[in-house]
């Protein structure tokens, strides 16, 4: 720091641009599947399988991204990625609040799902402050306290005198003259005569919100009256993704407000979500504002204070299209409630700059045959009256069953996966091979070369057989394990590798944690097989557990064979864009060249100390070019700067080759190994 001694205002030229390249990061990964509730199509990240069912629900009959997710965490996974998909054909579960006047407000799930048909609530009439008071006999917008306490703006208090009563909202509350200020008359008037002495209570509401019988939330003092904090529709709102607006061609249509949704988006990067609550209050929009002032009478037709379930909500999975896993678009007037241009399913991925690993696991839905609810069996005394049989217990809703869809679906899908990757080039897909490739060993190696070969791509992988997991839902009438699609597993293995190593190191041959078995276990003969053709087989090793025993990407080109050469290209790339964004409009001279070389140079030296490039010396691991042989005085006219950046990655070992002879002094070990 340069010290001065005249006192004065000193000019420093301070250049903060050339900033240095910084590695991204690569183990943040994203899912897209089906989910029991949480917002649809809309990436939401999750830290934690504690978060995923928070937001998304737990394990369920109907898909397979909650185990994706929780393979991906209980393997080293720290952020992840969802995006739920559904058809137009989901909606809530609610049930309506009236007023003397007709509906007024609607109690409703906070997403779609039959999940919400398991949702109870009660709606009890409190009165929390009580107090005499006179009424003013000359002004009548006034009530008269002597201890005004516990009155404030906005409340809604009841005027009851003997069998009268009205109500009215409170304006202001004048502490030094005790009294309380209306907003309007009270409605309606009491009759006259009868004296000025009148009884005061505070008018507000607790919601109470079970969960299949399970007390999940309570809402203390909602008002009735719009200014209040304590509004309901105000306190209960509807979540961020939820807010409407006017569809443009649909005066009576609504539509999900996309701006506001990627402006939280932008905010999850840096700060995660609140879980949403079980539910939320809409004020129906036919609901005169003078109801306001009346109290509810009516939950769903019955008297507030019972215990009422919300009814309506649906999944949408029967009608699910392959258009809800790409993300095309459905024509508005087919489906008014969506924008024409609203991003849905794999698009919906468009937005989030972060994602380096992609997976769409319930492509592959197999669900479940519906559990038999049995009536317990029983052996008859001949002695002993039979006993009265009782009804059995209603089955738990289950919802519309998604369809499975056939190899051409899953490859339309796996397809425009790939396309999103190559599109992006800043993220990596994982594919699973159809279950009818691997559900028998004689037609596996087959089914899998003939799947494998669809795909020419360096920006994924395949990956077989599937896994069988400790299933949570077990029990009596269900199987202990499930068998789901390894990319969960995959990309957790992944993940975790690049934390502890880097990306340039492989997460092959790493145990993999939360699974029993393997759903297909393959042979040395035909694990040769398939290595060859670019499929990655998980093996139980004797003595080791099972491991992910290939690292190779569906690319037929020699320098593309492994996934993590390619992904450390893709971060590389990422980075450098990144971080130099900051030469665009300066001066095309040595000086902002020679920083760009600086910058992208000290980046590469730090990868080759840290192992991710090859070579003795640095010069041998990469070079960056960036003067006037590669930029001539034409180019510089048109406004172009270019940077050659070469480096040589290095490669993972798959073999490695024991030669064993014998010599003129004995016997001779020799060690190879090979990419």
């Amino acid at each position: 720091m340069r010290v001065y001694s005249t006192p004065g205002v000193h000019h420093e030229v301070h250049d903060a641009n050339a900033g240095g390249v910084a590695p991204l990061r690569t183990d943040v990964a994203a899912f897209v599947g089906l989910a029991e509730r949480g917002p649809l199509h809309l990436a939401v990240p999750v830290e934690s399988t504690r978060q995923f069912i928070a937001w998304f629900g737990d394990v369920f009959d109907n898909g397979y991204l909650a185990y994706a997710a929780r393979g991906f965490f209980e393997n080293g996974g720290r952020r992840l990625w969802v995006v739920r998909v559904a058809s137009p054909a989901a909606s809530a579960a609610s049930v309506v609040l009236a007023d003397a006047a007709g509906a007024a407000w609607r109690v409703e799930a906070a997403s779609a799902g039959v999940w919400g048909n398991r949702l109870q609530v009660r709606v009890a009439e409190v009165r929390r402050q009580r107090s005499r008071a006179r009424l003013d006999a000359t002004d009548p917008l006034r009530l008269l306290l002597p201890q005004p306490d516990g009155f404030s703006r906005f409340d809604l208090v009841e005027v009851i005198r003997g069998a009268d009563r009205a109500r009215a909202i409170i304006a202001a509350v004048d502490a030094e003259a005790g009294a309380l200020v209306l907003a309007q008359p009270l409605q309606p008037a009491l009759p006259a005569g009868g004296g000025l002495s009148v009884r005061v209570e505070t008018l507000a509401y607790d919601l109470e919100v079970r969960e299949a019988g399970r007390l999940v939330r309570v809402v203390d003092g909602l008002s009735l009256v719009p200014q209040h904090e304590r509004y309901g529709p105000r306190l209960l709102k509807q979540p961020w993704w939820q807010v409407d607006v006017q569809h443009p061609d649909q005066p009576d249509a609504r539509i999900p407000d996309a701006d506001r949704a990627l402006e939280h988006l932008r905010i999850a990067r840096n700060r995660l979500p609140d879980a949403p609550p079980p539910v939320v209050i809409r004020e129906l929009r036919d609901a005169p504002r003078r109801a306001t002032l009346l109290p509810l009478v009516a939950v769903a037709g019955a008297a507030p204070g019972g215990l009422l379930a919300l009814r309506g909500g649906a999944d949408g999975l029967a009608a699910l299209d392959v258009r809800d896993f790409i993300g095309e678009a459905f024509d508005p007037a087919a489906a008014p409630d969506l924008a024409s241009a609203a991003r849905r399913g794999i698009a919906a991925l468009d937005p989030v700059d972060d994602v380096a690993l992609v997976a769409v696991p319930d492509i592959h839905i197999r669900p479940d045959p519906l559990p038999q609810l049995l009536p317990p069996a029983c052996t008859p005394d001949a002695c002993l009256p039979a006993p009265p049989l009782a009804p059995p217990a209603p089955p738990p809703a289950i919802g519309d069953r998604p369809p499975e869809f056939g190899e051409a679906a899953i490859l339309r899908v796996q397809a425009a996966l790939v396309a999103h990757c190559e599109h992006r080039r800043d993220r990596f897909a994982l594919l699973d091979a159809p279950w009818s490739s691997v559900s028998q060993l004689g037609l596996s190696a087959s089914g899998l070369r003939a799947w494998r070969s669809r795909f020419d791509s360096a920006f994924a992988a395949l990956h077989a057989p599937w896994l069988k997991v400790v299933d949570p839902r077990r029990g009596a009438r269900r199987s202990l394990v499930r068998a789901v699609p390894p990319c969960g597993h995959i990309a957790g293995i992944m993940a975790a590798t690049d934390l502890r190593l880097g990306v340039h190191a492989s997460a092959a041959n790493q145990p993999l944690q939360w699974l029993q078995d393997v759903a297909l276990a393959f042979d040395d003969e035909r694990h040769g097989v398939l290595n060859d053709l670019h499929v990655n087989l998980v093996r139980a090793v004797p003595g080791r557990g099972l491991r992910l025993l290939g690292a190779r990407t569906l690319s037929s080109d020699p320098d593309w064979r492994f996934v993590n050469v390619r992904r450390l290209m893709s971060m590389v790339a990422r980075a450098i864009e990144i971080a130099i964004q900051w030469a665009v409009f300066e001066p095309n001279d040595w000086r902002t060249r020679m920083k760009l070389q600086l910058a992208i140079g000290s980046f590469l030296r730090s990868l080759w100390v840290r192992g991710a490039l090859q070579g003795a010396v640095a010069e041998e691991a990469f070079y960056v070019r960036c003067d006037e042989t590669n930029n001539p005085s034409p180019s510089r006219d048109l406004g172009q700067l270019l940077i050659d950046v070469g480096l040589a990655p290095v490669v993972p070992m798959e073999f490695i080759v024991l030669r064993i002879g014998r010599d003129a002094g004995g016997f001779a070990i020799a060690e190879a190994g090979a990419a």
